[in-house]
This record gives structure tokens, sequence and C-alpha cells, in this order.
């Protein structure tokens, strides 16, 4: 009762994700987001049209659950537009943003969301633990070259044959101009943005290059610095800034007055998930009050070891509970709520990192989205696969995406069994031991 107000007050995660909501959620909002997607997916040769849509699909994350609307229909629009199956390209673009959803080239919302809940459950081993936005970035950013790469020889050899050749009699007239190119207005918007971008990127070179640069940390490196830990800061900064710079150009920015209404209409989206944050942070304080947690992590822990269950093993047997669990609850924040205060304490005990435990949970949680049947998202696919082929439904949607998500399943899991080989860094400061 005395801190009911305060475990709410005091869930690090949840500053975090609103302003991280916030900026991508505004240019989102001003269609810079959309609009790049769609530019970069339509303007694409036939060679490389399949990596472009995957590429840009697994890191849709940026842009939160709109990529998954936004990214299969412009896919769809792009593969009939060169003779290719439309459903092909949507089916990619659909397994992308769902079962590669983890992985992005750079830290986003859900790196910040995870990272909170993380760090909670490493201060149950360890009150002076902190976890870091970037702790798993450089493992992502691996994943997304990997998943691409795995992801265009399913479809090459899985998904096209089996479509054959597509029969435009099959679906609604109309369907390859859903999406439509970029106006002219929009592509001058663009080129604003993208200009903003490198003056923005070169004024962070110029604060970080230099020996005594503003970005380095009092002792001289870039990783001890404010480039690193104010990395989520800077990204926010950003965002915000090149989103008023497309908003401006392209006229849906008309006033000032116009940026925090879009902001905050940004955020209507989260009122679930705040609602979820106040229940869930009387949750983890009460493990750390009852001392449960470590209490089911060192029994855990002694029992894994006893059994000589541990190592690559036990890494995968997380893996694949966390798939099945992703059948039956897609949340994957409130899945890590649950799982977070028991595996991460658990792994510390037999020596791994928490930031490493995360990424053991990131892989089980987004490979199985694209095949959970409860998937709120389905039938938006379903609707847009009925445009190109009549006949589509559930259980083909399921069919399709079941080569990919063992794909990426099996891809995910033999490059993490090479980062614990080479115990390599999987983020700034972060490793896979303790």
């Amino acid at each position: 009762l005395e801190n009911l107000l305060k475990n709410f007050q005091g869930f690090s995660a949840l500053g975090l994700v609103l302003a991280m909501q916030m900026a991508i959620g505004f240019a989102e909002g001003v269609g810079l987001l959309t609009a790049a997607m769609r530019k970069a997916i339509l303007g694409v040769p036939l060679w490389a049209l399949t990596a472009t849509v995957l590429f840009l699909g697994i890191n849709g994350s940026i842009a939160s659950e709109a990529a998954i609307i936004v990214v299969p229909a412009l896919a769809a629009a792009a593969f009939q537009a060169v003779g290719m199956p439309p459903i092909a390209g949507l089916l990619a673009g659909y397994a992308a943003t769902n079962a590669g959803f983890t992985a992005c080239l750079i830290v986003s919302g859900t790196d910040v969301l995870l990272c909170g809940v993380t760090e909670l459950a490493a201060q149950l081993v360890d009150p002076s633990i902190t976890v870091n936005a970037t702790a798993n970035w450089y493992f992502m950013i691996v994943s997304v070259f990997m998943l691409t790469a795995v992801g265009v020889v399913v479809n090459k050899y899985f998904i096209v044959p089996r479509l054959g050749k597509y029969n435009p009699a099959n679906g609604e007239a109309g369907a390859a101009d859903a999406s439509g190119e970029i106006t002219p207005i929009q592509a001058g918007a663009l080129r604003a943005a993208g200009i903003f971008s490198i003056a923005y990127i070169a004024l962070l070179a110029i604060l970080t290059v230099p020996k005594n640069g503003f970005f380095r940390g009092e002792d001289g490196s870039v990783l001890n610095g404010p480039l690193i830990t104010g990395l989520v800061a800077i990204l926010i900064i950003y965002f915000i800034l090149v989103g008023i710079v497309y908003g401006l150009k392209a006229g849906t920015i008309k006033s000032s007055s116009d940026v925090p209404t879009i902001m905050a209409k940004s955020l209507e989206g989260t009122t679930g998930y705040i609602v979820l944050v106040f229940v869930i942070a009387q949750f983890i304080n009460m493990f750390n009050y009852t001392n449960l947690g470590m209490i089911i992590a060192v029994k855990s822990a002694g029992a894994l070891q006893a059994a000589g269950f541990t190592g690559i093993p036990l890494m995968i047997f997380f893996i694949l509970l966390c798939c099945v669990v992703n059948l039956f609850m897609t949340s994957g924040t409130a899945k890590w709520y649950i799982f977070a205060p028991i595996l991460v304490p658990m792994m510390m005990m037999l020596g791994y990192s928490p930031e490493f435990a995360q990424v053991v949970y990131r892989i089980g949680d987004s490979t199985t989205n694209a095949i959970t049947p409860i998937y709120p998202y389905i039938p938006i696919a379903i609707a847009m696969a009925k445009k190109y082929d009549k006949n589509f439904g559930m259980g083909s949607l399921i069919s399709m995406m079941l080569p990919y998500s063992v794909a990426f399943l099996l891809g995910w899991i033999v490059q993490l069994v090479i980062w614990v080989t080479l115990n390599l860094p999987i983020g700034p400061g972060a490793y896979v031991f303790m």
C-alpha cells in the first residue's frame, strides 16, 4: 500500500518508452516513415527487390507496428509491377515485419522497452547492475543481414515455386494501385529529410571523432561517452527534428501547434501499455520484496547444473519455450515481464549476462509471430492477400509463413552458437558471459 504509486513512478522503462514513441510516432504521423518505405520499395531494381523488402521489413520496428501494415502492401504492389507474384512480396514483407521484428540496425523502441525490465530483473541479483538500450545492438545489426539473406532463399526456393504464375483474374481489379508512387511534394520532402540526416550524422561525427570530442568519455573512449550512454536521447532528438523538416516541406505541418498535436496523437496507442506497466511494476517489486525470483533462479540454476543441462542446449530450450508461449500470448512485453524475473537471474547464476538472456528471449519471441493464429494483424494480411487471390485464407497464410519462421529460427540459433563460442560482444560493453 505504501509503495503502490512509487513502484509505478519508478518503473524505469516507462519514461524511455513514452519518449521514444512520441518521437518515432511523430515521424510516422507527418508521413516520413511511410513515404521513405514506399520510396525504397517501389524504386529498386528487380534483382534487389526481395532483399529490399525483407531488409526494410526487418528494420520496420523503427516505425513500430505501422510497418506490419505498410511494408506488405507496398511489397505486393512492387512485385506485381515487375511481373512477380504479388502475394510472394506480401508474404516476404509480412514475415520480415513479424518474424524478424526484434532485429534492427539502430536502437528502437523494442530495445528501450526490454532493457528497463531486464535491468530490474538483473538487480534482483546485483542491485548495482545497469542495462542500456544498446545492450543487444551488435547482435541485432548482424541479425538484420542474416535474416535478409535467409529470407531471400526462402522466398526464392519455397514460396515463389508454390505460388506459381500470378493470374490477375483471381484477384480484385485495381489491386496493383493499392499503394501508388510517392508524389513530387513527398519526394522533395524526403530529399530535405535526407539532407538533414546527413548533416545530423556529420555533426555527431564532428563531436565524436576528435580525441577531446564532446561525445567521448572522461577516459577518452567513445564507449563510455555520451554518444553511447545518451544514444536514446540522440535518436529522440533526430526523429523529432527530421519529422519537422519533412512535415514542413510536405505540408503535413502547417504551424508550430501541429507538432505537439501530432506527438500527443502518437501516444494514444500506448494507453494499454501504461495500464500494463502499472500492474507489472507491482509484480516485479513484489518479486524483489519476497526474494521469490532469487529463490526460483537459484534452485533452477542448481537443478540445471546438476542435470548437466547448461550451455547451448539450455539456450535452445529457452528459445523454443518462448516460441511455444508466443503462440498463445502475443504481447512480447507482457511475456518478458513474466519471464525476466526468473530467466535473467537464473542465467546470471550460470554465468551469463542479463544482456544475453534478453537476446535469448528476443529470438524466441520474434520467430513465431508470423504463425500465431491469434495475432491481431493476421486478418489484415489475409484481406491484403485476397486482393490478389480470392481463395487465400488463414491456412494459406500460416502454411506460407512456416518456412520463414523455421528458417529464421534456425538462422538465429546458428548465429547465437557462433556468438557464444567466440564470446563476441552483443552490444557496447555487453558480452555473453558476466
